[in-house]
């Protein structure tokens, strides 16, 4: 059965889900929604059938499997990765997953606070002046091993894949002195699955975020 995937037709959230998807070989349609022009940036589109979809938390992303409806992006990805087995095997990789996929949550939550602030001109020198800080824990973390949680992929690897994605996006050179970072990325893009998927014209490379954001709004 194909899953339908319920996002804005960006990047954000999404994206992961996408990412894991296509490397777990889920099938999966995409129901993509528009944000209307400023200044109104109409989303007229998706609360039309917001309360229609008959789900308990009514958001974007949403995920519908046959009679299994989810929202919230990390429930979403949790889903796919318990069939596939990629929340980490051992308690000490378990344990990983878990401070991790937190970790990116609050990481995530901080760039996208200053990319859709109005004031993002002002924050931005501030928000690249504490950078380093944050990617030096993610660089620790990650040590010499090939995945963050070890040996084996597991999902907040894609949560990480696409929120470093992003930084180097925005600056492209805040990884230069993390190389086991831009290694964990190379190595990330050259999964089969993946680097076909990136490859695709089913990749979305832009919009990062949606229109009212002041960074990563437009499409290449």
């Amino acid at each position: 059965m194909v899953m339908t995937l319920g996002y804005w037709n960006i990047r954000g959230l999404a994206q992961p889900i996408r990412l894991l998807s296509e490397y777990t070989g889920t099938a999966y349609e995409e129901k993509l929604y528009s944000c209307g022009e400023a200044p109104d940036y109409d989303k007229s589109c998706w609360f039309d059938e917001k309360e229609k979809l008959d789900l308990d938390f009514p958001n974007l992303p949403y995920l519908i499997d046959g009679e299994n409806k989810l929202t919230q992006s990390n429930a979403i990805m949790r889903y796919i990765a318990r069939k596939h087995n990629l929340c980490g095997d051992t308690e000490k990789e378990k344990m990983r997953v878990d401070m991790l996929e937190s970790q990116v949550v609050d990481f995530r939550n901080r760039f996208t606070m200053t990319c859709y602030s109005a004031d993002f001109e002002k924050l931005k020198s501030g928000y690249l002046e504490n950078l380093p800080v944050e990617l030096e824990k993610f660089s620790k973390f990650l040590g010499d091993r090939k995945w963050f949680a070890g040996d084996k992929i597991t999902f907040p690897d894609f949560l990480m894949y696409e929120i470093l994605d992003q930084h180097r996006m925005f600056e492209p050179k805040c990884l230069d002195n993390y190389k086991n970072l831009k290694d964990f990325l190379d190595h990330f893009e050259s999964q089969e699955k993946i680097a076909s998927y990136l490859k695709s014209d089913r990749f979305i490379k832009t919009p990062v975020n949606n229109k009212m954001a002041k960074w990563g709004n437009k499409k290449d």
